[in-house]
């Protein structure tokens, strides 16, 4: 059976969960996040990962939020890509039907993450599982180390999977080895969609070939990373570098202080409230908040995003 893939090309913004102020989703909201993305030329979304706090969801509220988003973004120009990993395969299926049945463009998996599999073969299963569930879907799967603990070459996973996996055509790549990106980008066996992940080296990846990227900044700072690609582009390294190092600056911030909670107020601060984080994640105090506005105020973040 072929699939119709479209490749994720340009910015995908990997969107958070709104909350309310009592923990409970709060879905009215996104229609905000998807009009904000539009009015900043993101031409995808990447909902329920790690920024969308995809392991503090039951899976009703997964598969709520892949309705709400599908509802939203029927009209424009925004596709949905969904992400469907979990440390329960069967979960993971019944998500992965849903994206296929409402019309996403794509879904995604990273690994189980608890009782993690132990070789390449291993998560091919469990990813070929997850595949099955959505055979009209393109596939990618979602490798990020750092969160999963899963740290397997990605160039046998992509050798092995490629023969069981007829949907798969890519990875989601949050992974600092550029090493093994460039194995993958000129793989034989490709060519394979791999949009990078890592938001804070997209100029790197750039360079070595890179053409999408999945990352949460975009959410409130695309301006940013679209005068980077297009410095890129004809040749301005010395522009592209100091977009480059505004995110940086960026990204260091908002660790410095609580990723997730700190990213959460910058869409406040963009007009987009989504909220508090939900836990185990903690949200921040007012003082808190009031120091990172001003930090970024000063920073210069304020005219580094307009449009």
């Amino acid at each position: 059976m072929s699939i119709h893939h479209i490749p994720l090309h340009g910015l995908v913004a990997a969107t958070h969960t709104p909350f309310r102020s009592n923990g409970d989703l709060h879905l009215e909201v996104v229609e905000k996040q998807a009009a904000h993305l539009e009015a900043n030329c993101v031409p995808f979304v990447f909902i329920g990962g790690t920024t969308g706090e995809c392991h503090s969801l039951s899976v009703d509220e997964r598969l709520a939020l892949a309705k709400r988003w599908m509802e939203v973004v029927r009209g424009t120009s925004l596709q949905v890509v969904v992400h469907v990993g979990g440390n329960c395969l069967t979960d993971a299926c019944t998500l992965a039907q849903q994206a296929q049945e409402l019309g996403a463009v794509a879904v995604a998996a990273f690994s189980p993450s608890y009782f993690k599999p132990n070789s390449v073969d291993t998560l091919v299963q469990c990813m070929g599982q997850i595949a099955r569930s959505a055979p009209q879907l393109p596939f990618y799967f979602y490798d990020i180390p750092s969160m999963t603990g899963v740290q397997l070459s990605m160039t046998s996973f992509m050798e092995k999977a490629s023969d069981s996996i007829p949907n798969l055509v890519g990875l989601k790549f949050t992974n600092s080895d550029l090493m093994m990106y460039q194995e993958l980008l000129h793989h034989p066996r490709g060519p394979w969609d791999i949009p990078f992940g890592c938001d804070e080296a997209l100029l790197a990846a750039l360079s070595l070939g890179a053409k999408g990227a999945v990352g949460s900044t975009y959410n409130f700072a695309a301006p940013i990373y679209h005068r980077l690609h297009a410095a890129f582009q004809r040749g301005d390294f010395e522009a592209a570098r100091l977009e480059q190092y505004r995110s940086v600056l960026l990204v260091r911030k908002l660790f410095s202080v609580s990723y997730v909670a700190s990213a959460k107020e910058v869409m406040d601060m963009v007009g987009v409230p989504i909220g508090p984080p939900r836990l185990p994640c903690n949200p921040i105090c007012d003082a808190t908040k009031k120091q990172l506005r001003s930090d970024l105020e000063s920073m210069g973040f304020l005219d580094w995003i307009q449009r």
